[in-house]
């Protein structure tokens, strides 16, 4: 069984067949009215196109710009800073996913927090917090839940776990946004701001894991109200290679459609089971500061006042600062999500930013496009 999925995983890594799109896009290339810019809104994409070179491969125009699609990267420090000030509570154990913990806010991080004796765990999976709460019944156990469509559903089952359970002391802090809202923001700005055609998104790559639980019906509006493309990927370098041949062959067949390369799991439909367990905890908020975004209308996800007992975010309101913070004056992670400017032209990119001090968020998380350019750029 082991080998059946090492070949099939190998299968998606070919050279060969890299190197075959490569020429298949090549000539497809030269039909081209004008340059392509795609989009590819995931940090896994991000990671991708940088670990295999993909850029390397592909005619001068066609390029790529790099999207928000790191959950850890567009958390702004508004929103650590609540982190910060829950872990420092008395008799409170703070847990969240991975890269959070590093991120600095306006005190430091959550790993500062814990040199300072706070209590901060990170999880694989928003259930351990069960575990957790039943070892610790007198704590608080607070999930701070971040990401895009993809973790929602499992921040919905710790808490349909935790009233099924009758757990007392679990509460959630939630932070988690959707993906189509800061693609309409993006287009939008650029559409407003754009200096020259090279500033523009002309299409998109479709998030993979996101799709697998909203479907790709999530994206029908871009191509029939925006007239941009997308095609969700997957993403492996084969797909990802598949998924720009497809996008070039729209443009010289004068199409403009949603299309599906990660068909092995993604449906129109998407995980309905999934998507019933969200909407029964959560409801679109008013806004959602994105990092370096500003706030977006609909973006961002809270839970519905009929579960205001496990939420965090009224349990503490009292203590929970609400002034806006900037970032470092010399950090454009900003302009880096928002795709109007690539890691390399940021002064500080490997210098004083770097994975192990990083200053911005994108440097910080293992999914963030200046970690990725740092990681496969030869600079470690």
């Amino acid at each position: 069984m082991e080998l059946e999925l090492k070949n099939l995983y190998d299968d998606f890594r070919d050279a060969d067949t890299i190197k075959a799109f490569a020429r298949i896009i090549k000539e497809d290339a030269k039909k081209l009215k004008n340059p392509i810019n795609i989009m590819e809104v995931c940090g896994g994409h991000t990671h991708t196109i940088m670990k295999f070179g993909i850029p390397q491969l592909l005619p001068a125009n066609i390029k790529f710009i790099h999207g928000p699609g790191c959950p850890v990267c567009i958390m702004p420090k508004e929103r650590i800073d609540h982190a910060y000030v829950l872990s420092m509570q008395e008799n409170v154990i703070l847990v969240t996913l991975g890269d959070m913990i590093k991120v600095p806010g306006s005190n430091g991080s959550l790993q500062d927090a814990r040199s300072k004796g706070a209590d901060v765990r990170f999880v694989y999976s928003p259930l351990e917090c069960l575990k957790i709460a039943k070892e610790n019944p007198d704590a608080k156990v607070i999930f701070f839940a971040i990401g895009f469509e993809t973790t929602t559903p499992m921040t919905a089952a710790l808490l349909d776990a935790v009233i099924k359970q009758d757990v007392k002391n679990v509460f959630l802090h939630i932070n988690h946004v959707t993906v189509p809202e800061v693609m309409k923001e993006l287009i939008d700005s650029r559409d407003i701001h754009v200096d020259s055609y090279n500033n523009k998104i002309d299409a998109f790559l479709g998030p993979s894991h996101v799709s697998v639980i909203s479907g790709s019906k999530i994206y029908e509006e871009f191509p029939r109200d925006y007239n941009r493309p997308v095609v969700v990927t997957g993403f492996e370098p084969v797909d990802v290679m598949q998924g720009i041949s497809m996008i070039v062959k729209q443009f010289i067949e004068d199409r403009c459609e949603l299309e599906i390369e990660y068909k092995r799991l993604v449906t129109y439909d998407g995980n309905k089971k999934a998507q019933e367990l969200t909407e029964k905890f959560f409801e679109k908020g008013d806004l959602f500061k994105w990092r370096g975004l500003g706030n977006i209308p609909d973006s961002g996800l809270k839970l519905k006042a009929e579960f205001a007992q496990y939420d965090a975010e009224v349990i503490y309101k009292e203590i929970l600062p609400l002034q806006e913070i900037e970032d470092h004056k010399l950090c454009i992670c900003g302009d880096i999500l928002r795709g109007m400017a690539s890691p390399p032209e940021c002064t500080i990119f490997g210098t004083a930013c770097k994975p192990t001090s990083p200053i911005g968020s994108c440097m910080v998380s293992s999914e963030g496009a200046c970690a990725a350019y740092y990681k496969y750029g030869n600079l470690i």
